[in-house]
């Protein structure tokens, strides 16, 4: 049963990542349709691809060291920070 949680996870994540990498260039390009978002900005959103890439290799480690618990737990934390960064009203 978690090697199947895991799994799911594995592939909701790097859909998340795929998603990101895809509307990145309407983040950060200099076009008019791009938000022209600064360095910070930048380092953040690349810190949470790289999660998105990293949380399913730490759970299946987790979960191979015995702690299946908790591996499934990183390797569903990036869809549920989407699920609530989308439970966001928006500000307008």
């Amino acid at each position: 049963m978690t090697k199947a949680l895991l799994i799911v996870a594995a592939i909701i994540d790097v859909a998340i990542a795929a998603l990101l990498i895809a509307v990145s260039g309407f983040i950060f390009e200099a076009g008019p349709e791009g938000m022209h978002a600064g360095p910070a900005f930048a380092a953040a959103y690349y810190a949470g691809v790289i999660a998105c890439l990293a949380a399913p290799v730490i759970g299946f480690v987790l979960n191979r060291r015995g702690k299946s618990g908790p591996g499934v737990l990183v390797a569903w934390l990036p869809p549920a920070g989407a699920l609530l960064a989308f439970a966001i009203p928006a500000p307008y």
